[in-house]
């Protein structure tokens, strides 16, 4: 086991690997889960949407809020912990055909919650090995609750690509309602090869049910097949370091730092002490109270758990600073390490806890700002994924000479306590002045970070965030569409429609999106109309939603949608299809006040025009001055496509773009409501404003929800 131990080995008794996930009203099991890392837990999506209260199989990202689970002492047999979690990851629950998961449905793919987990200091006591899960295996499963007595004894039937089938033994427990998400633990293997999403009921049964006899299915359930999991997780990163591979001895990280260790702790008795008091703070046993770990132990241990080399160096940094750079340099050849200690990044979190969702909410956004060149992130946007992928990102280039860089967290922190009330503000930079300390970092270096957030944000301050109603609009017939609606008041869209299959002509459907602005009350301190944005596919970006009118006898006006509101159309289709461009969109989208625009107003071959602007980060704004038809079209959604947040062009079916001509003078943050402003003219004096513009706006810093080709239906 080496000098460095984990506190318990769960193989004994692996009901301990159990995590349960409860219920936010009632404190009730929802489901079960499993560790996969010392913060980390895996358990099924639709076990977080019944601790939240929601329907079982709603595919909307929950957002900010917290979910508890509890956790098995490391210190007790028989006693468990409680922590907040919230998700980092979300694969909700989809048909083979990636759409909405239909009523009455027995199976459906991914279905996984991946939950960051405020945990103790020293991280979550160690999770169960996992393994390949193959036809014939005997799995054990348990109940959320975690009790040991709720084994249930199973086989696997078979495996159908992602899903594996399950049958109970005649005695004993069956898997039910409480049993999602447990791991499926193989004796044989002495792993977890999988974990529970559902079992089968009969006709007439309470949960998804088979149009079979009770004898049929009797202890039929299915599960997720661990390389499934794989399949899933790995693309998002979640399992780069989960389980770091041993060191090799040629490693030079490993050479590196055994030349480190060997010289600032040369007294095996210094050593000893050294180890013993990182083993604490890393939540691992010391293997003697005398004997010290070998130099080879040292770094062997520092470069597979993933915290200890921050830990390492904060030991060292007051009485031998130069001996803690030497540690740092070596570490930093080796892609196990993470930036912060388990203190560190248990402090952040408990920061993260008490800061106001409004400000959470636009974390993604104060990334973007502070890093304007960040790559695309694989992981999604929610804060625990960022800081996942911030830590381990490196130091920006602002620095010279021997001068420490300032990782990219820190930076982001920086603009992220820029938004903060005052007393958020002072305890994230006490926080991140003593990170900076640990690094070697010069005060000066973090203090330019600091003003560069401080005048970001007082720039952001001035454009306050805006109200906005986001409209799915898809085609249901001839001159029908179905309509989801969401209202975003700046902490992230919350859906407000209630039907599901429902058809509306345009001026119905009018109607109905002025019901839900009707409702809005902007703040006192912004006059500004709520923003409409209508998410299409490509195929309707030219619908003409902006002319659509709630007409009604009884009203004395007509509610005209792009008369009343600044309405812009928005196509996430084109953007996910193309996602290599993300990262260029985000970087346009930061520069939108300072970027250039380009005029087409000719017909161009698409690869001429890809060509022109692919690379080009500057160009944040395309008006198409092209007469309508396919060539223009092209143009447009090529475009989009590439990641340019606005795109302008006129719908006008004779003549040339008047209202792209006339928008050419208006700022390219201000063209939403100079669109509108025009769209009014137009209504008043048609001879003087004879177009019919369309604004595309993709806005970076504002989330958009999963969009589904047709409206999820209500499941068991």
């Amino acid at each position: 086991m080496g000098w460095f131990r984990n506190r318990w080995d769960g193989s004994d008794d692996p009901s301990r690997y159990v995590v349960c996930v409860r219920r936010t009203d009632d404190g009730k099991a929802a489901g079960a889960g499993f560790v996969l890392g010392p913060d980390t837990v895996l358990t099924c999506a639709h076990v977080v949407n019944a601790a939240l209260g929601r329907d079982m199989l709603d595919a909307r990202p929950p957002g900010v809020v917290e979910v508890p689970v509890e956790v098995p002492d490391a210190e007790s047999r028989y006693d468990s912990r409680r922590y907040p979690a919230r998700v980092a990851h979300w694969i909700p629950p989809r048909a083979p055909d990636g759409g909405a998961v239909g009523a009455g449905s027995a199976e459906w793919l991914g279905d996984l919650a991946v939950l960051r987990v405020d945990g103790p200091a020293g991280g979550l006591p160690p999770g169960p090995p996992p393994a390949a899960m193959t036809a014939g295996h005997k799995v054990d499963a348990w109940h959320g609750g975690g009790r040991a007595s709720t084994i249930a004894r199973l086989t696997v039937a078979a495996l159908h690509g992602p899903l594996a089938y399950l049958d109970g033994e005649p005695t004993g427990m069956a898997v039910g309602p409480g049993y999602s998400g447990s791991p499926l633990w193989c004796r044989a293997e002495q792993a977890v090869v999988g974990l529970v999403v559902g079992h089968f009921l009969p006709d007439g049964g309470a949960g998804a049910s088979l149009a079979l006899g009770f004898q049929s299915v009797i202890r039929r359930s299915w599960a997720v097949p661990w390389q499934a999991v794989e399949a899933e997780l790995r693309p998002l990163g979640v399992l780069d370091g989960v389980r770091p591979a041993p060191v090799e001895p040629d490693d030079p990280a490993f050479e590196l730092l055994v030349e480190a260790i060997e010289d600032a702790l040369p007294s095996g008795s210094g050593r000893g002490d050294c180890a013993r008091r990182l083993a604490r703070l890393c939540g691992v046993e010391p293997g003697s109270d005398v004997v010290p770990p070998s130099p080879e132990e040292f770094a062997a241990f520092v470069l597979t758990h993933p915290r200890a080399l921050a830990a390492l160096t904060g030991i060292l940094r007051r009485d031998n600073p130069r001996a803690a750079d030497r540690v740092l340099a070596a570490g930093a050849l080796s892609r196990t390490p993470r930036l912060l200690s388990a203190a560190e990044y248990t402090d952040l979190r408990g920061l993260l806890r008490t800061i106001p969702a409004a400000v959470l909410g636009r974390f993604p956004e104060a990334v973007r700002a502070a890093l304007p060149h960040l790559a695309a992130r694989p992981g999604g946007d929610t804060v625990d994924a960022l800081l996942d992928h911030l830590e381990g990102l490196p130091g920006d280039g602002h620095a010279s000479g021997d001068e420490r860089r300032v990782p990219a967290l820190l930076r982001v922190m920086e603009y992220v306590g820029a938004l903060c009330p005052d007393t958020q503000r002072a305890r994230l930079r006490i926080w991140a002045d003593g990170v900076a300390r640990r690094l070697g970092i010069e005060r000066s270096a973090l203090g330019e970070r600091r003003y560069d957030a401080q005048e970001w944000a007082r720039s952001a301050r001035g454009r306050a965030t805006r109200i906005r109603v986001l409209v799915q609009v898809a085609k249901a017939g001839r001159g029908r569409h179905r309509l989801r609606i969401w209202c975003d008041e700046g902490t992230g869209p919350r859906q407000v429609s209630t039907e599901s299959v429902k058809s509306y002509s345009a001026s119905e459907a009018a109607r109905e999106v002025l019901r839900v602005l009707d409702s809005l009350t902007p703040p006192a301190e912004d006059e500004r109309p709520p923003l409409v944005e209508v998410l299409v596919d490509r195929g309707g970006l030219n619908l003409p939603v902006d002319e659509w009118a709630a007409r009604d006898p009884a009203e004395l006006v007509p509610g005209v949608l792009g008369v009343e509101f600044p309405l812009v159309v928005h196509c996430p289709e084109l953007l996910r299809r193309n996602g290599r461009f993300v990262a260029r969109w985000r970087t346009r989208w930061s520069r939108l006040d300072s970027g250039k625009a380009l005029v087409v107003s000719e017909p161009t071959d698409r690869d001429a025009l890809y060509s022109r602007l692919v690379n080009q980060v500057d160009t944040v704004r395309v008006s198409v001055d092209v007469p309508p038809g396919p060539p223009r079209d092209r143009i447009v959604q090529t475009c989009l496509a590439l990641g340019i947040p606005v795109v302008m062009w006129d719908r006008r079916e004779e003549g040339s773009s008047h209202s792209v001509r006339h928008m050419a003078q208006v700022a390219t943050r201000e063209l939403p409501d100079g669109v509108h402003s025009y769209r009014a003219n137009a209504q008043a004096n048609p001879p003087e404003f004879p177009g019919r513009p369309v604004l595309a706006w993709a806005d970076a810093d504002r989330t958009v929800p999963r969009l589904h080709l047709s409206e999820p239906q209500e499941g068991p």
